[in-house]
C-alpha cells in the first residue's frame, strides 16, 4: 500500500515549526487531520508514489472552467505564461485569469500540474485521485511522469492555525470510469441540483456585444420557428450599459427595458435567460466611478481580473453594500423583469486571494453559496468559475473555454494563457471533464453552429462540435440566426436535438480523438479532429 508522506510548515511566535508524518493511502477516503500549534501556515504538502506506465494517460483538472486540460502523455508539458514578456503580462493582466499568480508552474516536460482532481487511465481502467473538501484550501497536484510521484499541496499559505486542521481530505479509487467517479461523488456527498437538459439559443457568438431590442426580437422570431416550447432563449453580454451596472438596461439599445424582452420570450413559449458577471465591474463603469470603495484592493491597488472590455476589476464580496447591490440586482432580474435563468460569468473574480481567516477556495465557496441564496430556485448557468466550488450549487455549468468561429484562433493567440478562446481546446476539455456531467451539474460544453456565414469552421468541424456537445453535455445551445436555416439545416438541428447517448460515451485516443456512443438509432462515432 502506498504511503502518503506529509510536511506541515508553520510560522509560530516568530519561529518556524515543521511537522512531518506519514499515513497509509487507503482505497476510498483518506483524511489527514492534525492538531496544530497556534501560528500561520506557510506550507502544507505531501508526496505519494503512484507510478505511471508508458501507455497510461494522465488527466489533471485545470483551475477554472475555461482552463484547457486534456489528457497528457509522459512527454506532455503545460505551457504557462512565463515565456510572455512581463510588460505584456502586466499590461493585459494575463496572470489573473487562473492560478498563474499563486501557483509555481513546473515548465518541464513530463511534470504536470492540476487542481482538485485527476486520474491515470490505462484503456478503460482508471486510477482516480481527488479532493474531498476544498474549503481548507485548493488541493494542488503536481505529477512527475518519469518517477510516478504525485506531489500534493494545500493552497492555504497565510491561514491562521491552532487546533484541528484538515491537512488533506483525499479520495483514491481504481476501477472502471463510472465506478470510480460514482464512488467519489458518493463520498463527497454531492448531488446535482434537479434540472432538465437545456436546449436553445445564446446571442453571444451570433452578435457578441452588438445587440439591441430590435436584433434580439428578430432573433427570437427566427428561433421560435425552430426551438421547442420550454427551450432557452438567452440574452448574453451587451444588454447592460457597462459590465457591473446591472440595475437598468442600456437605454439606447433597449429603450423599453428588459421586462419587455423577457415577456416577448415567454410569449413565444420559451424560457428567458440573461447574462451577468456579478463579481466584477468594467473600468469606467458607473460602479467603479461612484463606489470605488466597493472594489477589492490588494496592497491598496484595485485588483484587475483581465483585459476583457478594456480591463475590469474584482468587487469585494465582503462589502455590505456590494452584497445589497447584488441582492437588488437579482430581485430585479427575476421578480421585476421576469427572467427564468441567469448565466453568471467571470465568477473567479470573487476570490483571487484568501486571508488569515479563510482560504482562497473557502472564499470562492462562500461566493457561490451567496449566489445560490440570492437566486433561490431560479436556475444558474455558471461560467468562468473554479471547478469544484460549483459542485452541487448550480444547475448548469460551463466545463470549457469559449469556442471560436474558427478551429484554434490565430497563431499569435496560441501563446497566451490556457483560458483563451479555442474550439479545439473547448472540445478537448469538455470531453475529458465529461464525468462531471450528471454528477456535479449538467455540463455546458458551449455552443455549436450550423450556419455557413460569418464562420470559419469547416462542415466536418461544425458536425464534430455539435455531436461532441450532445455526447458529453447537458446543455445544447446554438448561436445562429435560426430563422435563416434552410430545410437541410432544420433537419440537421432536429437530428442533433434527438441524438441522445444511451449508456457511457467511450473515448478513444490511440489514433487521434474519437467518441463512440449508442443512441436509439444505433452507434454514433465522432471524429473530434475531423477537418
Amino acid at each position: 500500500m502506498n504511503s502518503l508522506d506529509y510536511t506541515i510548515e508553520i510560522s509560530s511566535a516568530g519561529a518556524p515549526v515543521t511537522l512531518t508524518g506519514a499515513c497509509a493511502l487507503r482505497d476510498g477516503a483518506t483524511h489527514v487531520v492534525l492538531s496544530l500549534p497556534e501560528g500561520t501556515l506557510t506550507r502544507v504538502s505531501a508526496r505519494v508514489r503512484l507510478g505511471m506506465k508508458d501507455r497510461e494517460r494522465l488527466f489533471l483538472n485545470g483551475y477554472q472552467t475555461w482552463t484547457w486540460c486534456p489528457e497528457y502523455t509522459k512527454r506532455s508539458r503545460i505551457r504557462g505564461i512565463r515565456r510572455l514578456p512581463k510588460a505584456v503580462v502586466r499590461a493585459f493582466h494575463l496572470d489573473r485569469y487562473a492560478d498563474y499568480h499563486f501557483v509555481e508552474y513546473p515548465y518541464r516536460r513530463g511534470v504536470l500540474h492540476g487542481v482538485s482532481y485527476g486520474y491515470l487511465r490505462d484503456g478503460a481502467f482508471f486510477r482516480l485521485f481527488a479532493s474531498l473538501d476544498e474549503e481548507p484550501g485548493y488541493t494542488l497536484f503536481q505529477f512527475d511522469c518519469a518517477t510516478g510521484e504525485l506531489t500534493l499541496e494545500r493552497d492555504c499559505a497565510g491561514l491562521a492555525c491552532g487546533g484541528e486542521f484538515h491537512a488533506f481530505d483525499l479520495f483514491f479509487a481504481s476501477g472502471d470510469e463510472d465506478t470510480v467517479f460514482d464512488r467519489w461523488f458518493a463520498e463527497l456527498g454531492v448531488t446535482r441540483r434537479p434540472a432538465e437538459p437545456l436546449r436553445g439559443y445564446s446571442s453571444w457568438y451570433n452578435r457578441y456585444e452588438k445587440i439591441s431590442e430590435a436584433s434580439i426580437l428578430a432573433d427570437l422570431a427566427g428561433c421560435a420557428e425552430v426551438l421547442s416550447p420550454g427551450d432557452l432563449f438567452q440574452v448574453d453580454d451587451g444588454w447592460e450599459p457597462n459590465v457591473g451596472d446591472w440595475l437598468e438596461a442600456d437605454a439606447k439599445k433597449f429603450p423599453n427595458g428588459m421586462k419587455t424582452i423577457a415577456d416577448a420570450i415567454h410569449g413565444r413559449g420559451l424560457r428567458a435567460g440573461l447574462w451577468l458577471a456579478p463579481f466584477v465591474c468594467r473600468a469606467g463603469s458607473r460602479i467603479e466611478r461612484e463606489h470605488p470603495d466597493w472594489l477589492l484592493r490588494v496592497n491598496g491597488k484595485k485588483w484587475a481580473c483581465g483585459i476583457n472590455w478594456g480591463g475590469f476589476y474584482a468587487l469585494d464580496i465582503d462589502h455590505p453594500e456590494v452584497q445589497a447591490y447584488l441582492r437588488e440586482t437579482f430581485r430585479r432580474v427575476f421578480d421585476v423583469w421576469g427572467f427564468d435563468l441567469v448565466k453568471l460569468d467571470f465568477l473567479y473574480g470573487a476570490a483571487p486571494f484568501g486571508n488569515a481567516r479563510e482560504t482562497r477556495a473557502g472564499r470562492m465557496l462562500r461566493a457561490m453559496r451567496f449566489l445560490r441564496e440570492v437566486c433561490g430556485e431560479h436556475a444558474i448557468l455558471g461560467c468562468g468559475v473554479p471547478v469544484m466550488p460549483a459542485f452541487g450549487l448550480v444547475e448548469y455549468c460551463r466545463v470549457s473555454c469559449d469556442v471560436g468561429l474558427d478551429w484554434d484562433d490565430k497563431p499569435y493567440m496560441r501563446i497566451i494563457h490556457r483560458e483563451r478562446v479555442s474550439t479545439k481546446h473547448a472540445m478537448e476539455t469538455s470531453i475529458f471533464r465529461r464525468q462531471l456531467n450528471g454528477r456535479a451539474y449538467l455540463s455546458d460544453p458551449d455552443v455549436f453552429f450550423l450556419r455557413e456565414d460569418h464562420i470559419r469552421l469547416t462542415p466536418a468541424q461544425k458536425k464534430s462540435l455539435a455531436e461532441t456537445a450532445r455526447a458529453v453535455g447537458g446543455v445544447f445551445l446554438s448561436s445562429d440566426n435560426m430563422g435563416d436555416y434552410d430545410a437541410a439545416q432544420r433537419a440537421e438541428y432536429r437530428r442533433l436535438a434527438a441524438l441522445t447517448p444511451i449508456g457511457r460515451v467511450r473515448v478513444e485516443t490511440e489514433n487521434g480523438l474519437k467518441l463512440r456512443f449508442r443512441t436509439a438509432d444505433g452507434e454514433t462515432v465522432v471524429d473530434v479532429y475531423a477537418k
